[in-house]
């Protein structure tokens, strides 16, 4: 969420953020309501006031003998008339929290403009493209042909959107994401986490979701919602809290299920894994000191970029144009891995800095070292270290052979009980 004085003292930076965004204008709206908001408290603190003062005077006339009716006529009419401007300003207050709740942070200077995908800013690209002497096969027909992906059983069991994964992938599938926890826990400094899938509202709201994205979730009948992305979890565990600045940055990371109802892809990459119900992925979150959350967006991306390099897999860096960046963002990178059976990069990581629009919803700050300094609110930034599911799908895709086999990435081995080859299930 944005600070409301900002936009009090800058309107025209608000509306010039929301049009880079390709939305209309909100701060004469804001103001609006703001400037009616702050108008009906001054009114219901002068009519305290004026009953507080003849209050004061009925007491002192009861003390002289003298009659009260007058006064104490105009006390219950200044306490309805109080009590009605509270309650008109706080139905402005509603109002005016609503519309700052579904206005997105403010981008970057460094974000390009642009309105979708096709405006994003390539940074860079690692790794060489494999060739192949054969047509290569995308991920679904490669699983297939293992003997250990299964689409129909997953849609008996849950509907469109799942997978049963067997054997070798299952196995592969874990591998991943074992892999990627111990490279960020002990290279990276992250400490691992276990944290619930469902949450409260309060967790949903203050990480930016909801109201926003409420049609892309799942809620269950006791009014917890399932967790999109362990970001969720993580950032949620500093809500509300005081941190000492020299405790920041906290690092932390978790392998966890994802749930996502994928409302706005209808008809979008409806064969395969790519985009599932159910997904799991192994979450990066920082929490740091405003001056450090730049530096700390190029750590994470670095970190995110390791495993790709370890797993030899070629991808593609591009920072987010201000049309395709996420809601809470300021500036994203996306990682975008290469998939020789579509011919093309898909993400596989997307890392954020979503500076203080998350811990303004949540309350999260720090006390800063320097002395007599007040509290103020921490940057929160997060990215996906990676997607595990994307990742099963790159190492099949990137790493496939003509006899339908697929070769083992070298440091996936050890958790794979030394297998250097996944080949077909004998029939």
């Amino acid at each position: 969420m944005l600070d409301l004085r900002l936009i009090r003292g800058d309107p025209a930076r608000l509306d010039a953020a929301l049009a880079r965004r390709g939305l209309e204008p909100a701060s004469a709206e804001i103001l609006a309501l703001d400037e009616k908001r702050r108008r009906l408290l001054s009114q219901a603190q002068e009519a305290q006031a004026e009953r507080n003062r003849l209050s004061k005077e009925i007491g002192q006339l009861r003390a002289q003998g003298k009659d009260t009716a007058d006064a104490s006529e105009k006390v219950v009419a200044l306490r309805a008339a109080g009590s009605r401007l509270e309650g008109e300003a706080q139905e402005i207050s509603d109002k005016l929290r609503q519309l700052l709740e579904v206005v997105p942070n403010f981008p970057d200077d460094e974000v390009p403009d642009g309105a979708n995908e096709d405006d994003n800013r390539l940074e860079t690209t690692w790794g060489e493209q494999p060739q192949f002497a054969f047509a290569p096969r995308e991920h679904w027909d490669i699983g297939q042909t293992l003997g250990a992906m299964d689409f129909d059983r997953a849609t008996h069991l849950s509907g469109a959107r799942f997978v049963v994964l067997h054997r070798d992938l299952a196995r592969l599938h874990r591998a991943l994401a074992q892999y990627m926890l111990d490279i960020h826990t002990a290279e990276h400094g992250y400490d691992e986490v276990q944290v619930p899938h469902l949450v409260r509202g309060e967790a949903i709201y203050g990480t930016g979701q909801l109201p926003k994205f409420a049609e892309d979730l799942f809620q269950t009948t006791d009014g917890r919602w399932l967790i999109p992305t362990a970001e969720v979890s993580l950032s949620y565990l500093y809500a509300a809290d005081l941190l000492d600045e020299d405790s920041l940055p906290l690092r932390l990371t978790a392998a966890t299920a994802c749930y996502r109802s994928e409302a706005g892809a209808a008809g979008r990459d409806t064969r395969g894994m790519l985009r599932q119900h159910q997904f799991d992925k192994v979450e990066l979150v920082s929490v740091t000191a405003p001056d450090e959350s730049a530096d700390e967006l190029e750590r994470m991306r670095q970190c995110a970029e390791t495993v790709l390099q370890r797993l030899a897999l070629p991808y593609r860096v591009v920072t987010l144009c201000t049309g395709d960046m996420g809601f809470a963002a300021a500036r994203t990178y996306d990682l975008e891995v290469w998939l020789p059976g579509q011919g093309r990069y898909r993400e596989i990581s997307s890392c954020s800095n979503c500076r203080d629009f998350q811990a303004r919803r949540m309350g999260a700050k720090y006390r800063p070292r320097a002395p007599k300094s007040k509290p103020d609110f921490v940057h929160t930034l997060n990215g996906s270290g990676v997607a595990v599911g994307r990742a099963l799908i790159a190492v099949l895709e990137n790493r496939q052979q003509g006899d339908g086999s697929v070769v083992v990435p070298e440091v996936l081995r050890p958790y794979m009980n030394g297998r250097e080859v996944i080949t077909p299930a004998e029939k």
